[in-house]
């Protein structure tokens, strides 16, 4: 079994970008911070969509985000969330009104991607490490834009980044036989398609539970083995 050093890396620097973002968002006029919110909405948007366009079946995508969606509300999944962030917020007696929103959003944004699962598998099955630190210095610019904006509960995504990216590393093994190249493409597409929902939140459109969708990812597996 290999140690997770790159999810660990990955997590050390969302710490250290979204450090940097805090600092910098707490110097900045509120209308320079609310048109940074803005372009990272429109960012983010764009790399969702570019990535939802990847699927070959659009039909395995609608179908996963639905019957994910259903069992992330049937399990109350954006609740456990809410919870455990305003859990997080009494503990570090944070002020910040949006640090549940922030905690996810930046969960969602780091976890969902070809990079976390192929990095993650590289260092598990051949101990290299190339991807997964390629993607930490992207997460960590990233980090540093959505701290400015949402403020510590960033920080707390680098908990999300270490669990998630380091059982994927642990379990490479017995995962990789069910993601193959056509599942992994399903796979980015929903993922993807989270991702436009949290632009559309940023930008104010609307409110999405995006935690309620993540079964979302489970579900695009199983139908893409079948189907794809």
């Amino acid at each position: 079994m290999v140690f997770p050093l790159g999810a660990l890396y990955n997590a050390l620097f969302v710490l250290a970008g979204g450090s940097v973002g805090m600092l910098l968002g707490s110097r900045l006029p509120e209308r320079v911070r609310a048109i940074v919110f803005q372009g990272l909405g429109l960012c983010v948007l764009g790399i969702g969509i570019k990535m939802a366009l990847v699927t070959a079946n659009p039909v395995v995508m609608i179908f996963s985000v639905l019957i994910g969606s259903v069992i992330g509300e049937l399990l109350h999944v954006e609740d456990g969330f809410v919870r455990f962030g305003d859990w997080c917020k009494k503990r570090f007696r944070s002020a910040n009104p949006r640090f549940t929103e922030g905690m996810v959003s930046a969960s969602v944004l780091f976890c969902i991607g070809a990079m976390a699962i192929i990095g993650s598998f590289d260092e598990g099955l051949r101990g290299d490490r190339t991807v997964i630190l390629s993607k930490s210095v992207l997460d960590a610019f990233a980090a540093m834009a959505l701290a400015s904006v949402y403020g510590v509960g960033v920080l707390f995504s680098a908990v999300s980044v270490l669990i998630y990216q380091g059982a994927l590393t642990v379990c490479a093994g017995f995962l990789q036989p069910w993601l193959g190249p056509a599942v992994m493409n399903e796979l980015v597409a929903v993922g993807g398609t989270l991702i436009v929902g949290i632009a559309l939140n940023l930008l104010n459109l609307t409110k999405i539970p995006l935690s309620n969708m993540l079964p979302s990812l489970l579900a695009v597996v199983v139908l893409a083995a079948f189907f794809c």
